[in-house]
């Protein structure tokens, strides 16, 4: 049979997605083994029963034809509102294209800024996602490591190494997986470089509803930003509503135009009963957002204090976002030696640092994602398993 392409065929690069403990935890629940998984950046309560309940009402109605390429009007105005509140721009709705998910919005967002072989940047710790989605559009990924020892702020003086000849920046604040916040410095600096070296900036803002401390500042609200930014949202984090793929991109006029053009030959839209039910949930308002958040920052707190001191563990503060991150380096094992013996001798799963780059290497990512109980469970487990060693 013919090959595939080679750009298909080398989206992960080495050939490892970084999913092997979350494929391995689902394979030992699927044979009968308790696993407690602590892996995914998934809820550990469903989408809101009012939201179902506006979703299957549209679709009832009829919203299940072909809906508009670039969103329902409706939609993309209250994203437009939502970001001009937050942003302090006015966004008109014609800057913002509704997407499947901001992992849509992303690979978009690349397509409209990268042609083939322009260097791209990202910061590592990165989703596992990142380097995959800027291969698939003909760029080539080029990772600036931020360190454990700094909070996981980026290292400026390596970005601007790095940018000469760059295309464009993905940033992520707050992050996945170390749960920094980028501060005003980091951000500004973030600005100066994108303006130095003609960068666009591509900004995932997923976690935006999940602060824990600081602020989280909008890369677009930065003096001279607007035009040269792409910001990513969704619904999935700050709603419970990772499952109906809803997302957005945001931007200047002219490039949001050549992007619905994209959608058109790729996704041709999101279908209009998700829509509607994404409309319904933005008008839920900040409390039932606040609502959403609130186990994980409850959950973060219970493992702060519960390892506070443990040897071999250095849990490191996320500032926001669903995870912490533990550096587990003074063990003697790396990231995925800790995380496959603590699946296969404690059944905890957690995600190996190195799933998200080499900066992240010899650290675990920890998902704040299970019910209370079963949460003091596993962290009791990861504890327990971690002082054996």
């Amino acid at each position: 049979m013919p090959a595939p392409s080679t750009r298909i065929s080398t989206l992960t690069g080495d050939g490892d997605d970084g999913w092997g403990i979350f494929y391995r935890a689902r394979a030992m629940t699927a044979a009968g083994r308790r696993v407690l998984d602590l892996t995914i950046g998934e809820h550990d309560v469903g989408t809101d029963a009012a939201i179902l309940a506006e979703m299957h009402r549209a679709a009832m109605a009829g919203h299940t034809g072909y809906a508009t390429v670039p969103g329902i009007p409706t939609l993309r105005r209250a994203v437009a509102e939502r970001l001009s509140a937050r942003h302090g721009l006015a966004y008109g709705p014609e800057q913002v294209l509704i997407v499947p998910g901001a992992q849509g919005g992303l690979f978009a967002a690349h397509h409209a800024t990268c042609d083939e072989g322009d260097r791209a940047l990202l910061i590592a710790p990165h989703y596992t996602t990142y380097p995959g989605t800027i291969r698939a559009v003909g760029a080539r990924p080029v990772v600036v490591a931020a360190k454990s020892e700094d909070g996981f702020q980026p290292d400026l003086l390596a970005l601007a190494r790095a940018a000469p000849g760059a295309r464009t920046l993905l940033i992520n604040s707050p992050n996945n997986p170390t749960g920094a916040v980028y501060s005003d410095a980091s951000l500004s600096g973030i600005a100066r470089i994108a303006a130095d070296h003609d960068l666009w900036v591509i900004s995932d803002e997923v976690y935006d509803t999940q602060v824990w401390a600081g602020q989280h500042r909008p890369m677009a609200s930065l003096p001279g930003m607007a035009a040269r930014t792409l910001t990513v949202g969704s619904l999935s984090k700050s709603h419970a509503m990772t499952g109906s793929r809803l997302g957005w991109v945001a931007g200047s006029e002219p490039v949001i135009a050549r992007m619905i053009t994209l959608a058109t030959h790729t996704t041709y839209g999101v279908p209009g009963y998700i829509q509607e039910a994404g409309l319904f949930a933005l008008r839920q308002g900040p409390a039932f957002e606040a609502a959403i958040a609130a186990p994980f920052l409850r959950r973060r707190d219970r493992l702060m204090a519960r390892l506070a001191g443990q040897p071999g563990l250095r849990a490191i503060p996320p500032q926001g976002a669903m995870y912490v991150m533990l550096d587990v380096r003074a063990t003697g094992l790396s990231g995925e030696d800790f995380a496959a013996r603590l699946l296969e001798e404690a059944g905890v799963a957690v995600m190996p640092g190195e799933s998200f780059g080499a900066a992240a290497a010899g650290h675990l990512r920890v998902a704040l994602t299970l019910p209370d109980r079963e949460f003091e469970e596993a962290i009791t487990r990861l504890s327990d398993f971690a002082a054996s060693l």
